[in-house]
């Protein structure tokens, strides 16, 4: 079996809980493998508010996030945004950007609005271009 060759690993990045657990793991996997990090904020205007920076914050919260993967060991960081539907714009973005690997954030809901809506989560895994690690906030890293 050929050895995993995971150089650029994509970290979607929404500000929520979920979202910070998938950074301290992907920023440690970059930190082992010595792989660049991408920062992948999609822009969706139906997203809720409460999971928005304040207006203007934009691009300081990214740098903030970016500043923490930096301090977590990942050797090269990158910041990326993307427009459209988050689980669409994820795959489109590893797609076409080369990516290895998403580790993200899950919410790990199984109520009935998930039921009906599905997740972002699930949407990337069922469709990404490579694997997809979840890390449930929960678990600490």
């Amino acid at each position: 079996m050929a050895p995993l060759e995971w150089s650029r690993i994509c970290c979607p990045v929404d500000f929520s809980e979920p979202a910070q657990a998938g950074l301290r793991v992907a920023a440690d996997l970059c930190r082992r493998l010595g792989a660049e990090l991408v920062l992948l904020y999609a822009d969706s205007a139906a997203r809720v508010a409460t999971e928005l920076p304040p207006a203007g914050g934009l691009d300081g919260e990214l740098s903030a996030w970016k500043e923490t993967a930096e301090r977590l060991g990942a050797p090269k960081v990158t910041v990326a945004r993307a427009g459209g539907s988050p689980e669409v714009a994820i795959v489109e973005f590893a797609t076409s950007g080369k990516v290895d690997l998403i580790v993200m954030g899950t919410h790990g809901r199984v109520d009935r609005e998930h039921m009906l809506t599905g997740s972002v989560a699930e949407g990337v895994v069922r469709n990404a271009p490579c694997p997809v690690l979840t890390v449930h906030p929960g678990w600490k890293a």
